[in-house]
């Protein structure tokens, strides 16, 4: 994705790769960017912004996002379109472009790092201890969620063998803030976001226990 033109569309929340996105279109420019992206390739960036708003433009956007493919749409009878998408590559944003008729930025694809021989053979016993706290984290922060009242997905979760993908379900799930959930997006390898995970989760722990006993 070396290079490619790319609509963006900038909003207050971060799009994990994998995830499922609904989007409300309702902003002329943005109604004009999916009318572009249905002519064409069925997909746009997702970028989080930092200061500003997402109705009305002049917003300060951030540099790695992630591509939405469109995967359902419907229209509303005053031209509105709701969409589906699903997060797919992420990308950084090389250089941006004119808003004129909507965002758009030259993007460049960003993987995670290569594994090395070693982390390739197999998950060491720490990045498996963490595997196994995280997992028990999330299932507890759900459980307190529900408890106050909070929305929350389902406490039984059941998560990706793979370590990668795993980290953006553990992402989606554990409802970060917009700036550490960015934080995550922009990490380049699994066993890292997994470690930064660990370290969020047990820091919601302690605020929703403190919520709880509160209460």
């Amino acid at each position: 994705m070396a290079g490619r033109e790319l609509p963006i569309f900038p909003l207050g929340s971060v799009l994990f790769p994998h995830a499922v996105l609904p989007l409300h279109v309702f902003e002329p420019r943005f109604r004009a960017l999916v009318d572009a992206c249905l002519r064409g390739e069925p997909e746009f960036g997702v970028v989080l912004i930092e200061r500003g708003s997402e109705v009305g433009g002049g917003e300060t956007r951030t540099g790695v996002g992630t591509v939405a493919r469109i995967v359902q749409v419907g229209r509303t009878d005053d031209g509105r379109y709701v969409l589906a998408t699903v997060g797919t590559d992420r990308f950084r944003v090389e250089e941006w472009l004119a808003d004129d008729p909507y965002p758009r930025a030259v993007v460049e694809r960003f993987d995670d790092d290569p594994l090395d021989t070693g982390a390739a053979a197999g998950i060491d016993a720490a990045t498996d201890a963490a595997r196994g706290r995280v997992g028990r984290s999330l299932q507890r922060i759900l459980s307190l969620r529900a408890e106050l009242g909070d929305p929350a997905a389902a406490p039984e979760v059941e998560l990706s063998d793979d370590l990668g993908r795993a980290t953006w379900e553990v992402a989606v799930l554990a409802m970060l803030s917009p700036l550490d959930a960015q934080g995550i997006l922009t990490l380049t390898a699994p066993e890292a976001r997994l470690r930064a995970l660990d370290e969020l989760l047990g820091d919601e722990i302690e605020v929703l226990r403190f919520r709880l006993g509160s209460g």
